[in-house]
């Protein structure tokens, strides 16, 4: 095997892809069968106080349009409303709806499950030595919740 740049990024990029493909499945045989990584991406941006397309769509590196597309079929599925600002009532913000936050609660949960998993195949010090490694590497960058415009449209992006 090759040891170069990009085949380190595809490798992370598939680590990603086969948790976030695995989760959806599961998501979807609990009831969730619409939702996307990106409404994960989404609903954690709002959580963190992107309150309208337009931050939204800065978090996300997307278009404002895109973010609001986004927003509507978050909308759709119950996992957002829009509320008039109580301090300015010509503004409208976005809330996560109990329900949204339930399928949040349902993902991580499904996280867990799978990082069990790898658990099982790899062992736990083989699991958490990726970790410690990763954040070493990615240093203040772990805690980013916004997404880089390509890869959100890799993910099927605006709704």
């Amino acid at each position: 095997m090759s040891r170069s740049g990009a085949d380190l990024a595809l490798l992370l990029l598939g680590g990603f892809r086969a948790l976030a493909d695995r989760a959806t499945a599961e998501l979807a045989a609990r009831g969730y069968e619409d939702v996307r990584p990106v409404h994960d991406f989404a609903l954690r941006a709002i959580l963190s106080g992107a309150d309208n397309a337009s931050e939204l769509g800065r978090r996300m590196s997307i278009a404002k349009q895109s973010a609001a597309k986004t927003i509507a079929g978050l909308e759709e599925r119950g996992f957002v409303r829009r509320e008039p600002d109580p301090t300015d009532r010509r503004r409208i913000r976005l809330h996560v709806t109990e329900h949204g936050l339930a399928m949040l609660r349902e993902g991580e949960a499904i996280f867990d499950e799978l990082r069990e998993q790898w658990e099982q195949q790899v062992g736990a010090d083989a699991i958490k030595g990726l970790e410690d490694t990763l954040r070493r590497l990615l240093g203040n960058n772990t805690g980013r919740l916004d997404t880089p415009g390509w890869l959100m449209q890799d993910l099927g992006g605006d709704a």
